[in-house]
């Protein structure tokens, strides 16, 4: 089994200030090449500490791959870090230079003193074309491990991965097909809840069932070799009839994408109207493809269920739309939502049951009530289900 570790550089990551997305990035591709990542971690622009730990864990790892560093500021330690890791001296890369120098000129501008760092490199490392910026990456081996060394820059990192890091990793090992992971998302019922029912299954050797508790909404994933795929299967149907009415869609298709998918099949179109919501349940909707006919926002929708019911009907009939969509005021805990539709008019109200959750929560949860209603009818199946801390306390 390849090893692959990744090694983030800087404060800024390792105190919180920005968050790490080339990491979980990194992550979720290598894993499709079948090369998951056994280990992460992240370190401090701290000349002392990268030593150490590229020395230490090039003793454990296969391929390292180190991402930050690589700038013309005094807290870009990356490139002589290595060096003295190697046990080697930094040399001018005289090519690298003259193409920084041909980047500046090409922009009308003078390169930076500062900038002739970024061609500073570990003697006898092999550089790694950055076609988006300055900052060269660079290759080397120490002890057992190859070390990759990428610039922080997002769009930078993300081409040096695809262009240099990848081909190079697919000429020097022999890649495992990729392992297999079967999603689906559920909403309405509890993390323990859907364990308690899942966990009694018999899984496949070396297969992991995994949760991931996103609110409003509870992801699940069962990972495992390329080989067990057949097996998996078969225990996948198994969770789908334990999990039944709860699931909204398997794979990585989001539920509005998902959606947009089935008003196009069925040739409807939508309009919204909502007031807790805020613009929320458009936002997600128009992200997802939805084509929206018209939309609001309103400083009060409230009264019985037959009224805004009939708020929707109106709605969709002002905008010439198939289908409405229509969320009330909070009133005591309690909110109402209608959906219009050709064959009738359906309308909940729900009652928040449990007081932790903040109101980014609950504005969350209602926009996927929405969503959901509507994503049933479209399914021929009830309108109004149970959601877990939020219950059904009348229906039209």
């Amino acid at each position: 089994m390849i090893k692959v570790e990744m090694l983030s550089t800087g404060d800024e990551v390792l105190h919180g200030q920005i968050v790490d997305t080339n990491a979980a990035w990194l992550a979720t591709r290598l894993f499709e090449q079948g090369l998951p990542m056994s280990r992460r971690q992240t370190v401090s622009d701290n000349l002392t500490d990268l030593v150490n730990v590229l020395t230490e864990r090039s003793q454990h790892a296969d391929i390292l791959i180190v991402n930050g560093g690589l700038g013309p500021t005094s807290d870009d330690l990356s490139a002589l870090a290595a060096a003295k890791a190697a046990g080697v001296d930094l040399v001018t890369d005289q090519g690298w230079l003259e193409k920084m120098e041909a980047f500046f000129a090409s922009r009308n501008k003078v390169m930076a003193p500062s900038n002739r760092k970024q061609a500073q490199l570990p003697r006898g490392a092999e550089i790694l074309d950055n076609p988006a910026g300055t900052a060269c990456g660079f290759a080397l081996t120490l002890n057992r491990c190859l070390l990759m060394f990428t610039p922080g820059v997002p769009a930078e990192f993300k081409v040096m991965v695809e262009q240099q890091i990848l081909p190079r990793l697919r000429a020097r090992f022999t890649l495992q097909a990729p392992p297999v992971c079967l999603r689906m998302t559920t909403f309405g019922r509890g993390e323990s809840d859907l364990a308690s029912a899942i966990e009694a299954l018999m899984l496949p050797d070396e297969v992991v069932m995994g949760y991931r508790a996103s609110m409003p909404i509870i992801e699940l994933k069962l990972n495992g070799p390329a080989h067990r795929l057949q097996q998996m299967e078969q225990v996948w149907q198994q969770v789908r009839e334990l999990v039944a009415d709860s699931v909204i869609f398997e794979g990585l298709t989001t539920l509005p994408e998902q959606l947009a998918r089935q008003l196009a099949q069925q040739g409807l179109t939508l309009t919204v109207s909502e007031q807790f919501t805020a613009g929320l349940l458009q936002w997600q909707l128009a992200a997802g493809g939805v084509p929206l006919r018209a939309g609001e926002v309103q400083p009060a929708l409230d009264g019985s269920l037959a009224q805004l019911a009939r708020r929707g009907r109106q709605l969709a009939q002002q905008h010439a739309a198939d289908l409405a969509l229509v969320v009330g005021s909070v009133e005591e805990n309690q909110l109402a939502l209608a959906l219009a539709t050709p064959q009738g008019d359906y309308a909940q109200r729900v009652k928040f049951n449990v007081n932790r959750h903040g109101l980014r929560a609950r504005q969350e949860t209602v926009a996927m009530i929405a969503q959901d209603m509507l994503r049933r009818w479209l399914s021929d199946k009830p309108v109004t289900a149970s959601h877990g801390w939020v219950e059904v306390t009348e229906t039209l």
